[in-house]
């Protein structure tokens, strides 16, 4: 008998290794179905999440810290949810495509969207960082108007420098930090709520479109008559990036003016606000692995989970130890003839035993009968009926038989004629 083969493994060590492998496996996949192998967005650009002087993460920080709920989205149908959404497109982003989504935003939630000015430029470039610069930071290098054809096409803006930089809204006032390059706008549909104190140029509006904004309306520079539509949801345009960018959040003026646009500019919805980063090159695409974990296919993805957590438990905790096979090949004549048979059985070659089994059984009688070794295979069979009828007339000849066996191509003539012939040739020795 065979010992049972012990495993060399601890069977906890082996579900604890294989337990672990398989978490870190769905957490990769899960990581690139949400997005999260990305990196680091703040690559100094003018979005939510970056911290150069054009961007407006100090923004985010100041609203997430007075109670807002601050997110980030990159999908539109992150978009697509209610609550405040800040849109901080690029110069050359497309303005049929913006159009499109704020258009969709009108019934869905306000909008906040900021124009933008300034062209950074990274101080960390070709490997090297400027001396005490941070990751993210920029400078300044020029400006630039949007061009955004088919978006607030009557609406026209132009940047000139404003000695001073002063600005005033609703009981509040503030100066700009870059007095050199103001971002103005001029438009019928303008209403402003932050213009500048020399000229009155706007610096911020709303789009007065029909919709009824108590709050928006309480902080404009002029009075209005107010729309009827209290379903659509407001657009709110900061024309200067300095009023809301990390280069102008350094003032407090600003700051605390900021807080009192969010507040009128969510029209009473709840303290959520969402910066876009798709404009800014972040954009993500919905793929196979996003829909894994996206509902309602993440309902299916977790009972594949389940399903492949139960047939591996099962496979563990198999019924008994490991049973000691056997060798491949076992011993004894009994099976060597056995696999020989098997082997002719199946290259179907089976009716070509019938002549050398007869040759052979007529040999044997013939040396047991001392017939001459030389004698050919007719004679032998002859002889062979002859001694055969003498001492058992009622059986049937040796060469009829053998014929028959030499002629036989199924299976089972085969088989009954060698039968036969052995039955003879057992007469004949006994």
């Amino acid at each position: 008998m065979t010992a049972p083969a012990s495993s060399p493994f601890n069977p906890r060590a082996v579900l604890a290794l294989v337990g672990l492998g398989a978490a870190l496996f769905v957490a990769i996949l899960y990581m690139i179905g949400a997005g999260m192998v990305h990196g680091s967005f703040n690559n100094g650009g003018a979005h939510g999440a970056s911290k150069g002087l054009t961007g407006y993460a100090a923004l985010s920080s100041l609203l997430e810290k007075q109670g807002w709920e601050v997110r980030t989205a990159r999908t539109e149908a992150e978009l697509a949810q209610p609550g405040l959404v800040v849109l901080t497109p690029p110069q050359s982003a497309d303005g049929k495509e913006l159009a499109r989504l704020v258009a969709k935003r009108r019934h869905i939630g306000p909008t906040l969207l900021i124009t933008p000015k300034w062209q950074g430029m990274p101080l960390s470039m070709g490997g090297q960082t400027a001396p005490g610069a941070k990751p993210g930071w920029v400078s300044l290098a020029g400006t630039a108007l949007p061009r955004w054809q088919g978006f607030l096409d009557d609406v026209g803006v132009t940047i000139d420098p404003l000695p001073g930089g002063a600005w005033y809204a609703d009981h509040a006032a503030g100066n700009l930090p870059d007095e050199k390059s103001v971002l103005t706008a001029q438009g019928d549909a303008l209403v402003p709520l932050v213009a500048t104190e020399r000229g009155g140029h706007i610096l911020a509006a709303y789009v007065a479109d029909g919709g009824d904004w108590p709050a928006l309306d309480s902080l404009a520079l002029q009075g209005i008559e107010p729309g009827e539509d209290t379903r659509m949801y407001p657009l709110v345009v900061v024309f200067e990036p300095d009023l809301l960018n990390n280069y102008g959040m350094g003032r407090k003026e600003a700051a605390l003016y900021a807080l009192r646009l969010f507040a009128a500019a969510g029209h009473g919805a709840p303290q959520t606000v969402t910066f876009d980063l798709s404009f800014n090159g972040f954009k993500r695409s919905a793929n196979l692995l996003t829909l894994a974990f996206t509902p309602p296919f993440l309902a299916a993805t977790l009972c594949l989970l389940l399903a492949a957590l139960a047939v591996g438990w099962r496979a563990f905790l198999r019924f008994g130890a490991v049973r000691s096979g056997g060798p491949a090949i076992a011993f004894g004549k009994r099976q060597l003839v056995t696999n020989a048979g098997g082997i002719i059985r199946r290259s179907g070659r089976l009716h070509l035993l019938g002549t050398p089994y007869a040759a052979l059984v007529r040999e044997r009688l013939g040396r047991t009968l001392a017939l001459p070794r030389h004698v050919d295979a007719d004679a032998a069979e002859a002889a062979i009926d002859r001694v055969l009828a003498a001492r058992r007339p009622d059986a049937p000849p040796f060469s009829r038989i053998a014929a028959q066996l030499r002629a036989a191509r199924r299976p089972l003539d085969l088989l009954r004629a060698a039968q036969t012939l052995h039955s003879l040739e057992r007469m004949l020795t006994r």
